[in-house]
């Protein structure tokens, strides 16, 4: 089964629910989705931090990045 046929069945299911345990679901699904996103700031926050540490990363600002990628 492809994933529209999937997300297709999920929502009809969805809309045969009462209107509480949809709003019940939307904050499950929005509660989830800002916990994952937070986890890959953190990933992303950690990744950087290393490539600092290293000395994989330059400072500056935007007119010496410009001035870098025109070289």
């Amino acid at each position: 089964m492809g994933s529209q046929n999937v997300l297709d069945e999920i929502l009809c299911k969805v809309d045969e629910m009462p209107l509480d345990e949809q709003d019940l679901l939307v904050e499950l699904i929005t509660n989830r989705y800002k916990e994952k996103r937070r986890e890959d700031i953190l990933a992303n926050a950690r990744q950087t931090l290393e490539e600092y540490r290293k000395g994989l990363t330059s400072k500056g600002i935007v007119s010496d990045l410009l001035r870098e990628l025109e070289a």
